[in-house]
């Protein structure tokens, strides 16, 4: 299980005051004995029984390089060894014919990859398409002709509710497949990696639970079970799933030939509406996103949403905060339509969305630089829309080229660029492309003003040439 920020969880309980008598008078009606064969063997069994061998072990192996004591490289005896490493998780059929899906962080970096079906064969997995920000990788496994394995259909129609029962089922420390119990303690709950909102459940979730089933009492699959929170690396009855419409997105493109989950986007920077922006604005209580800024000729502004506007609602349903209302729109499938409700002023407006992927404008244009300037060593690229989408940046940082990737021996990282940085000027002139870049490095110079951003802060170095 890898390593989350852990929730803030404020659960309020009301006990309602009864006299004495009426809590012994409920007791008494409420248990009761079982009055026949069929109650006392009522089970989860059936729902076992139907959704079992559609969860399948899965391990991961990968080669690492390990350095051994730097003292033996001044005897020229610092060859890396090589190690062999595996992870071990779960995954979910989802297509009769061997289509997997199971978390990123299971399968991540790895070179053989064994599904282990119920019935004890093994079949050596591809992958379709890997996910980090959802955390989601699609595999694919080779089946003899005309068979067909069980699966589980993907139910994302959204009509979970808090306390409805569900079992989640893994391959938790490897001792074979285990089915637990417990029911949804919380929806939309947001917070992790890559801005989703997870079910939380009090099922008990362990590690090698990642990637399997989580499923309800009609035996669909409402989620892939993602991570907990523990102090002890164990369960500790909070854990948390991706949920169904999101597995859906990544399942339908990878089938679809697809290496990466297009995201609608709305366009704008909101914020979460707290106490007292709600008076403020004239809410009753902290609900809705705020639009605090919107991006030029973005599903939003094509929308009709304006700087100021509130987001009550979003296809019928309340919008909690800005998570929430980002959430709804990157589950949705590009050209689809998406009814808002929205408060401007003292009176509440109907507008209709697009989802739509953000641009990649201007195109990449990735390059690694070399030679002797402050870049040498650097892989860049162009930011548009897509890319800050791609990368989890702020949509508004552009326009800029975005460093990437730093090799190890230039220049680049003996100064101090990093992954992630921004690059706004070079020697005074403005840089809003990489052809900005190449140009402004062409020609040698004796000293080199360098003015990046970073972390939402610009920095102006010089270094000499």
């Amino acid at each position: 299980m890898r390593a989350v920020r852990v929730l803030t969880i404020a659960c309020l309980i009301a006990v309602a005051g009864h006299a004495q008598a009426q809590q012994s008078t409920f007791a008494e009606t409420s248990r009761a004995t079982p009055s026949s064969a069929m109650a006392m063997k009522m089970s989860f069994a059936p729902v076992v029984q139907r959704t079992a061998p559609a969860v399948v072990n899965i391990s991961a192996k990968r080669v690492v390089r390990q350095q051994v004591d730097p003292f033996w490289s001044l005897f020229g005896l610092g060859v890396p060894q090589a190690r062999v490493s595996a992870s071990l998780g779960s995954g979910v059929i989802v297509r009769a014919d061997g289509v997997i899906v199971t978390n990123n962080h299971v399968v991540e970096g790895g070179q053989e990859i064994i599904v282990g079906l119920s019935d004890r064969r093994e079949f050596p997995a591809r992958i379709l398409l890997a996910d980090a920000r959802t955390d989601l990788a699609i595999l694919k496994i080779d089946l003899p002709a005309g068979e067909r394995l069980p699966m589980l259909a993907i139910d994302d129609s959204g009509d979970a509710q808090v306390g409805d029962l569900v079992l989640a089922i893994g391959d938790p420390f490897h001792v074979g497949q285990t089915v637990t119990n417990g029911i949804i303690s919380a929806l939309d709950r947001t917070g992790g990696e890559g801005g989703l909102a997870y079910i939380q459940t009090d099922a008990a979730i362990n590690p090698g639970n990642s990637g399997g089933a989580l499923v309800d009492m009609d035996g669909e699959l409402i989620g892939v079970n993602s991570f907990i929170l523990s102090r002890s690396g164990s369960s500790s009855g909070i854990g948390f799933a991706i949920p169904a419409p999101v597995v859906r997105r990544a399942v339908e493109t990878a089938v679809g030939g697809g290496r990466a989950v297009v995201r609608p986007w709305l366009g704008a920077r909101t914020q979460s509406v707290d106490s007292e922006a709600a008076r403020s604005l004239g809410l009753d209580r902290p609900q809705g996103a705020l639009i605090a800024d919107l991006f030029p000729g973005g599903p939003a502004a094509r929308a009709g949403l304006r700087q100021g506007d509130v987001v009550l609602q979003a296809d019928g349903r309340p919008v909690v905060d800005a998570a929430a209302l980002n959430y709804l729109i990157q589950t949705r499938r590009p050209g689809e339509t998406i009814p808002l409700t929205v408060r401007r002023g003292d009176r509440d407006l109907a507008l209709t969305l697009r989802a739509e992927p953000p641009p990649a404008t201007p195109a990449r244009d990735e390059r690694k630089l070399a030679g002797r300037h402050p870049f040498d060593g650097a892989t860049v690229v162009n930011l548009s829309p897509a890319v800050a989408d791609e990368l989890g940046l702020d949509i508004f940082a552009g326009p800029g080229v975005l460093v990437t990737q730093i090799d190890g021996a230039g220049l680049a990282r003996n100064i101090g660029l990093q992954r992630g940085d921004i690059i706004r000027a070079v020697n005074g002139q403005r840089i809003e492309a990489v052809r900005d870049l190449a140009a402004a490095v062409q020609a040698p110079q004796r000293a080199w003003q360098v003015t990046i951003l970073r972390n939402g802060r610009e920095v102006t170095a010089t270094f000499r040439g």
